[in-house]
């Protein structure tokens, strides 16, 4: 579950790059650099991930063939996207995102604390923007 977790992050930085490279409409600056944050998010969770399989005795897979092979996301087309569509791209990945970290929470025992709190971080993250996605589209 860890490793797909990665490939996912690493997916998910190409997927919300494609729908940064690529929204349009009257909101475009705003949600373009919201956009941003997102997956320079998503890179800092790629990166810790990775360095706690490291530091909790494992080896991050590392190779676009592993990430292929683990991931689980739908990968995106590369066109234009409106301004609702792209939130609701990255919703959809977040929310996926957010349910994969609660399951790597709820199976760690208390040996793995640090996978547990680390999830639970991700998942009021997800939350946050998953918050604020939802307000913009309302």
């Amino acid at each position: 579950m860890k490793k797909k977790f990665l490939a996912n992050l690493m997916v998910g930085n190409v997927l919300l790059h494609n729908l940064h490279w690529n929204v349009e409409g009257k909101s475009f600056k705003q949600v373009h650099e919201y956009l941003e944050e997102l997956y320079d998010e998503a890179f800092e969770q790629y990166d810790e991930v990775a360095e706690l399989m490291k530091m909790t005795g494992g080896f991050p897979p590392a190779s676009i063939k592993e990430y292929a092979e683990l991931m689980d996301l739908k990968e995106l087309e590369v066109r234009g996207y409106s301004i609702e569509e792209a939130m609701k791209e990255a919703k959809t990945y977040l929310v996926h995102m957010k349910e994969l970290a609660l399951k790597i929470r709820s199976e760690e025992d208390e040996e793995e604390f640090v996978w547990a709190n680390l999830m639970e971080d991700y998942v009021a993250s997800y939350n946050k923007h998953i918050w604020f996605i939802d307000q913009s589209l309302a």
